[in-house]
C-alpha cells in the first residue's frame, strides 16, 4: 500500500479511472465522462439536505457531472485518492471564491466495474 492505495490489478485500474475522472473537474473539460461512466451507473448527490438527489444511468450522471465541471467562477482542488479493489475514495475543495472561507470540504465514494464508475455518493462537510 502507497498513498492509501493498493497496488493490485484492480485497485490500480481503479485508481487510474478515479484520477481520470479527477481531471475532468480540475480541466473543467468533461469530454471524457463518456467514456468513464458506466450505462448502469447511479449517483447520489450531496444536495438537497438531507438526503440529496439520485441520478441514474449514464446520461443522468454525465449531464450532471457536465454541469458541475464546466460551471464558470468554481474550482475543485484534490485532496486525496485512495483506491482498494472495486472501491476508491476522492476527497476534493470546492472553491467558489478568493479566501478559504468561500470553500466547503467533500470526498466521492466511488465503485468501478470493467473500466467504468457505476456508483457514486457525494458527500461535504456542513455546519
Amino acid at each position: 500500500m502507497i498513498n492509501g492505495s493498493f497496488h493490485d490489478a484492480e485497485s490500480i485500474q481503479t485508481e487510474e479511472i478515479l484520477r481520470r475522472f479527477d481531471q475532468v473537474f480540475l480541466s473543467h473539460d468533461p469530454l471524457d465522462l463518456d467514456q468513464l461512466i458506466a450505462d448502469d451507473c447511479v449517483l447520489e448527490n450531496t444536495q438537497p439536505a438531507p438526503d440529496g438527489s439520485r441520478h441514474e444511468g449514464k446520461e443522468a450522471c454525465v449531464a450532471f457531472w457536465t454541469e458541475i465541471a464546466t460551471t464558470p467562477d468554481i474550482h475543485f482542488e484534490t485532496e486525496r485518492i485512495i483506491a482498494r479493489g472495486d472501491r476508491g475514495m476522492i476527497q476534493w475543495r470546492l472553491v467558489w471564491g478568493p479566501d478559504h472561507a468561500s470553500s466547503v470540504r467533500g470526498v466521492n465514494l466511488m465503485r468501478v466495474r470493467d473500466g467504468r464508475i457505476v456508483e457514486a455518493q457525494g458527500y461535504v462537510k456542513g455546519a
